[in-house]
């Protein structure tokens, strides 16, 4: 079985390439991802057993949740989905490891009190902590280091509760780096050796914001994904970025070179499971996305999530791949084609193929179904979806 690719035409995986990803991962394919949250952290944690070299681009606006906390505490851009996808591509069997990815995934208790939580934080900068004590002295002093940044920073009123302690050490590694994201992100990969790379698609504090068709607009990512306050009742018309008061022009907020030139590296770009705005379109925003895809003729393909999206109120198949559209073409100009943006759709065979054939009709991009989901479930089989993308390149 063979994926086909001549001018983007897709068929099924081969199960050589697989085999052969699978055999030398450390020389795997570089697919790129445009996404947040965890809906791909359990395909990224498989794609580990295929390719070190897989490649994403992560929002930072994310307002709820202990991010919100440190957000407003520190004028810092979201690192909870940063550091939750550097979890997922950890590598959790090399020797004394464990003990840091513990320590990085560790959360403190929502019900405790912030006294006795602050407390515990101050025995982890000291180093005296069991998660601290367990971790060899080199990579501990890194980590205090961090955490005597964030320490220094920090105020008497800061709420711990809940709080990811992998979170406060990329906050002090961000101050403690001239407010920047991307030596904290190198170094934390290092020290978990992450399976890829992770990046901020910008190294911004902002906001999202979206336009609804009843006419209201709402800031704020927290009160658009209905995880922290009620669902929109209203579809989503148009998402933004703001600085937390108005809508910035899209100018405002270019894409770095950086991620420009991963971009450039991939040998296939996905826009994955997650929540259509918040997770995906967030990150296709920043001037300079579409024009960069658009250049790239390899294959770009969208993997819809399955179960329901409160974000994606009242679309179908075709309008959420208008809204993936949309940043990129108004981005790249009139003359870019979708089909230039996204070659194809992967979907599961539980959706309906008049689906599909209305996502041909409207945008001129195939959408092939394939048998991906889990029996019975509305999820992906993480281990089906990896060989497909790997399958891809």
């Amino acid at each position: 079985m063979t994926f086909i690719r001549v001018e983007h035409e897709v068929a099924l995986p081969d199960d050589l390439r697989v085999a052969r990803a699978e055999s030398a991962p450390h020389l795997g394919p570089r697919i790129l991802f445009f996404s947040g949250g965890s809906a791909l952290n359990g395909i990224s944690r498989r794609l580990k057993h295929y390719t070190f070299n897989s490649m994403h681009l992560i929002t930072p606006f994310d307002s709820g949740g202990s991010s919100q906390v440190l957000r407003r505490a520190f004028d810092i851009p979201a690192v909870g989905d940063l550091r939750s996808r550097l979890m997922a591509l950890a590598d959790e069997t090399v020797l004394g490891q464990p003990d840091v990815y513990d320590l990085f995934s560790h959360r403190l208790p929502k019900g405790a009190d912030n006294a006795v939580l602050r407390d515990e934080v101050a025995q982890m900068v000291d180093g005296k902590h069991p998660l601290l004590t367990a971790i060899a002295k080199p990579m501990r002093q890194l980590i205090r280091t961090q955490l005597a940044r964030f320490a220094e920073e920090v105020t008497d009123d800061f709420d711990y509760r809940g709080a990811s302690i992998g979170n406060l050490i990329l906050a002090g590694g961000y101050l403690g780096n001239g407010r920047a994201l991307e030596p904290v992100l190198f170094l934390m990969s290092k020290m978990v050796d992450v399976r890829g790379t992770v990046r901020a698609v910008v190294d911004e504090n902002l906001q999202l914001g979206v336009d609804l068709r009843d006419g209201r607009r709402i800031i704020g990512q927290r009160h658009i994904s209905g995880k922290e306050t009620a669902a929109i009742d209203s579809p989503i018309a148009r998402l933004f970025l703001s600085d937390g008061e108005t809508e910035l022009s899209p100018d405002a907020v270019p894409l770095p070179d950086r991620n420009r030139s991963l971009i450039e590296q991939a040998e296939v770009i996905c826009y994955p499971p997650g929540s259509l705005y918040s997770s995906v379109v967030a990150n296709l925003l920043p001037a300079g996305v579409g024009r960069a895809v658009a250049k790239q003729r390899v294959p770009k393909v969208y993997l819809p999530s399955l179960g329901r999206d409160p974000e994606a109120l009242g679309h179908d198949l075709t309008d959420q791949i208008a809204a993936i559209l949309a940043p990129m073409l108004h981005d790249a100009g009139p003359k870019t084609a979708p089909r230039d943006l996204v070659s194809h759709v992967l979907c599961d065979t539980s959706l309906p193929a008049e689906d599909c054939a209305r996502v041909e009709q409207t945008h001129g991009i195939p959408c092939v179904r394939l048998p991906l989901a889990e029996n019975g479930k509305e999820r992906y089989d993480v281990d089906r979806v990896a060989r497909v993308l790997v399958s891809l390149c």
